[in-house]
């Protein structure tokens, strides 16, 4: 996207994109699945560059859902050895990353995944918890009935405690116990590989997200599909129940 271009186009504030359609790139060309995950890796690193270059001030990638844990073992240890790759090279690359002002946020339950990869997250986390250019959310084991299901226990647990009448509770104590509390909500929802669904991601934040589908697999997803998803966002209009 040009300069001309940034100077007179709405840029989402908070873009959330659904990594779909590694297997089948792999598949297509008689490959592993992991070997599309690879690739969906390296898109999601340029992505992420790209989108803090033009301004999107949150971006939350969809990487491996709560119920992704069916899938066969080898390719969800893959996924894990990417994720885990992934982490390493934040860490390598710390001052860069801290020079763009790029906070890394994980959102998802930690409990089921690897103890070395909570403890580097835990890290990551902290190091960049002063960065305030863009914020990456990484939606890791995450499910949004879950999300809705913890926040919801967390205020349970305050009902319980006498710190909160039940007739009290508002939607701002929802929002304020998802894991993306504090972050808007996502103002474009962006799905590659052909599907028209959310599969469980940031289903309370999405109430009025706009969406964008493309039948473009994650892997030759590039920077100008970014960049047609937020021209076509700019020609919606959004009303929010209004007229």
């Amino acid at each position: 996207m040009t300069k001309e271009e940034l100077a007179n186009i709405s840029m989402p504030a908070h873009i959330g994109i659904i990594m779909d359609g590694n297997g089948r790139w792999a598949k297509q060309r008689g490959l592993k699945r992991s070997e599309g995950h690879k690739e969906g890796a390296k898109v999601f690193r340029a992505i992420c560059n790209y989108a803090q270059e033009i301004g999107v001030k949150y971006l939350t990638f969809y990487a491996f859902s709560t119920e992704n844990w069916k899938r066969p073992a080898e390719e969800v240890s893959a996924i894990m050895d990417l994720f885990r790759d992934y982490l390493f090279e934040a860490q390598e690359r710390e001052e860069e990353n801290m020079a763009k002002g790029m906070r890394v946020r994980y959102i998802g339950e930690r409990s089921a995944l690897p103890e070395d990869i909570v403890t580097m997250i835990t890290e990551l986390e902290k190091r960049s918890a002063d960065k305030d250019v863009i914020t990456v959310n990484l939606a890791v084991n995450y499910g949004g009935r879950d999300e809705i299901l913890h926040a919801v226990k967390t205020i349970a647990k305050k009902v319980e405690a006498g710190e909160l009448k039940a007739d009290n509770i508002n939607l701002n104590d929802i929002d304020g116990n998802l894991f993306t509390a504090g972050q808007p909500d996502p103002d474009l929802i962006i799905r590659p590989s052909g599907e028209y669904r959310l599969s469980n991601f940031l289903i309370w934040q999405a109430a009025y997200s706009e969406f964008w589908f493309s039948d473009i697999l994650w892997p030759d997803f590039t920077a100008d599909d970014l960049d047609k998803a937020i021209i076509d966002y700019n020609k919606r209009n959004r009303r929010f129940g209004g007229i």
